[in-house]
């Protein structure tokens, strides 16, 4: 891929981009600058600021791509065959059993080891 295709972006990218961090940072500012304010206007306002700049991002190119590749996402998980409930507690009660039992053999295995290490250097653990 040539850079021209790759730095095809609008000019206008980067002030929206800009326009998005102020916008993020001031409902961050804001919020702890009012703090005496309630609670739930501060939530409002910090709601309102992401949404705009959620609006905003998405007008841009690397946001318009994000958004296309969000729904082809969702498409995908939606052909995805899911595990019954019957097939994922089978599945969850091996995953468990083979943890106990890895978990019991490392104990063992650092039992030895200890008592290894304590015959060796005759110290007394």
């Amino acid at each position: 891929m040539s850079e021209k295709a790759e730095n095809s972006s609008n000019p206008l990218d980067l002030v929206k981009w800009l326009v998005v961090l102020v916008l993020l940072g001031g409902a961050v500012a804001a919020n702890s600058i009012y703090e005496d304010i309630s609670v739930l206007y501060r939530a409002l306002g910090v709601v309102a600021a992401v949404l705009v700049a959620g609006f905003i991002a998405a007008s841009t190119e690397k946001g318009s791509s994000f958004l296309t590749f969000a729904k082809d996402a969702r498409t995908e998980v939606r052909k995805v065959v899911w595990p019954t409930r019957q097939e994922a507690t089978q599945t969850t009660i091996i995953v468990l059993v083979a943890t106990a039992f890895m978990s019991l053999v490392l104990w063992g295995l650092d039992l030895i080891i200890v008592q290894l290490v304590s015959f060796i250097t005759g110290l007394g653990i």
